[in-house]
Formats: C-alpha cells, sequence, structure tokens
C-alpha cells in the first residue's frame, strides 16, 4: 500500500502546529493575566515609592534597583570569564578525554537546580570569604550560575564560524590570537549575545540564590556599598504572596508585572543589539 506524502505531511505539520500551541497558548495565558490583573497597581508612585504598611501599600522601587545591581554585576562577572573560557575550549585545547569530559560538566552544569548554587554563594562568599549576605554575594552567586549557560552558547558560536576565516587570516601573517580578536571574535558576537538573553532572563527571575546571599525581608533605603543587603523583585514578590497577609492582589500582580517587563526590557535591548551586528555578517 502506496503512502499518500501530501497527507503524510499534513499530518506531521498539523502534530506540529498542536506542540506548538500547547507551549505557546499555555504562556500566552499567564502573561495575558498578569497583565490584567497587574496593571491597575502600575502608576509613578508604585514605581517609584518604598515600600508602606508592612509592605501592603507603597511601591516597589528599591526592589527594582536591588534587581538592577544584581543582574547588572552577575554580567560583568560572567560575561568576560564566560567568552574567554569559551574561547579556550574551541580554539587552544586540543580534543581529547579531558576536554570531552570538561565539555560536558558545564553543559551538566546549566541543569543544576538554582538553590544548589543559592547554597554553594552562602558557603563560599557569605562564609567563607566573608563576604556576608550583600550585592557582592548575590552577584557573583547569580554570576556563577548563568556562566555553564554563556560558555556553552558562546563556544557554539565560536565554532560556527567557518574555518576559512581562520585559514585565510593566519596565511597573510596574523598569529592565532590576531586571528582569534579581530576575525573570529566579531563573527561570534551574535551568538554569545544569545546566551547573554538566556543568562540575563535566569539571574533576573531567580529567587533561591539571592534568598541565601543577599535579599532582605524590607529595606527602608537604597544600598550604599556593594556589601549592603538588597531587596529584589522575585524574593519581593514571594515575600508579599507567602509571607504578608492581606495583601492587596493588584501590589503582587503588578510586582510580577515589573518583574516580567524588566527581563524583557533586557532582553530587547540585547537582541536589537545582536540584529544589528548580525546585519554586518558576510557569510
Amino acid at each position: 500500500m502506496k503512502r499518500n506524502p501530501h497527507l503524510t505531511q499534513k499530518i506531521a505539520f498539523f502534530l506540529l502546529l498542536m506542540a506548538t500551541l500547547l507551549i505557546v497558548v499555555p504562556v500566552g495565558l499567564i502573561v495575558v493575566i498578569i497583565i490584567q490583573k497587574g496593571l491597575p497597581a502600575i502608576n509613578w508612585q508604585f514605581l517609584t515609592d518604598i515600600p508602606r504598611q508592612g509592605m501592603r501599600a507603597g511601591g516597589i522601587f528599591p526592589a527594582i534597583v536591588g534587581t538592577a545591581y544584581l543582574v547588572g554585576g552577575a554580567i560583568v562577572f560572567a560575561l568576560p570569564i564566560g567568552v574567554l573560557a569559551a574561547i579556550y575550549l574551541s580554539e587552544y585545547s586540543k580534543e581529547n578525554v579531558l576536554s570531552r569530559i570538561i565539555k560536558l560538566a558545564i553543559i551538566n552544569l546549566s541543569g543544576v537546580p538554582s538553590v544548589v548554587y543559592g547554597l554553594f554563594g552562602l558557603a563560599l562568599f557569605v562564609v567563607f570569604f566573608k563576604f556576608g549576605a550583600s550585592i557582592l554575594s548575590g552577584a557573583l552567586t547569580l554570576g556563577i550560575m548563568i556562566l555553564p549557560i554563556i560558555i556553552t552558547s558562546s563556544r557554539e558560536a565560536l565554532e560556527s564560524v567557518p574555518d576559512s576565516f581562520r585559514e585565510v587570516s593566519l596565511s597573510l601573517g596574523a598569529s592565532k590570537w590576531q586571528t582569534i580578536r579581530n576575525i573570529v571574535l566579531p563573527n561570534a558576537i551574535p551568538g554569545i549575545l544569545t546566551g547573554t538573553i538566556l543568562g540575563l532572563g535566569r539571574a533576573a527571575g531567580e529567587t533561591a540564590p539571592i534568598l541565601f546571599t543577599v535579599a532582605a525581608f524590607y529595606l527602608p533605603q537604597l544600598p550604599e556599598s556593594i556589601f549592603d543587603q538588597a531587596m529584589a523583585l522575585p524574593y519581593h514578590l514571594y515575600v508579599i504572596s507567602t509571607q504578608v497577609p492581606n495583601v492587596d492582589e493588584k501590589i503582587r500582580y503588578g510586582t510580577a508585572l515589573v518583574l516580567l517587563l524588566l527581563v524583557l526590557f533586557m532582553n530587547l535591548v540585547a537582541i536589537i543589539i545582536r540584529s544589528k551586528l548580525r546585519k554586518n555578517k558576510k557569510w
């Protein structure tokens, strides 16, 4: 019995469409619910004031600032180290059992639960290095958490650059490092930014790591140094949703909406930069 290729194609397209809808529809519903219930809480006072009346009123400005500090510190720490590690693994290390084990370990670290990173940050930065519960401890912990994502995506971006680019550069007398710096790395930046975008989203939305290393239940003023504690949007949302009674629903959903918009804004900026860099590609 001969198969009808057109029927097979239609069935395949239908299954792919259903799989896509199973992912997109629930996420879309969540976003719609958050916007619908959180938008009434969004105003200038909510975004620029400190929490009041036991977090039942006021704003979330300290949590917004604390989140920006933590995400910025994590990226400043993780991005250079991640890119340098990726350059070594893709350009300098020899292909052997040890290098394969290291690459596999880095990939596996991407799936480690965030609470494990929180305990690691508590033991290393808060206790051992005696940084205490501070922005520095929290940012370093988040940086280590997103490091495997940045290393993996950066390595794949570097390896996607055609070998002919390297061969031409080397044949013209450039050194290996000059080839990497001037030829390979500029062409790999869009892929590196993809990993950075994923890292930004994860760092901004995690609660467990900052719970152990930096987050404060309530602070009446903004942090003045990297050794101060800070409020953060994920932990603040957890607190007002589970620990503080009689909090207006719109405040909880408003906080969630601000966190969502903050992550989307950071991702949008990175995506715009990546798209502009991709236009300069010659391959």
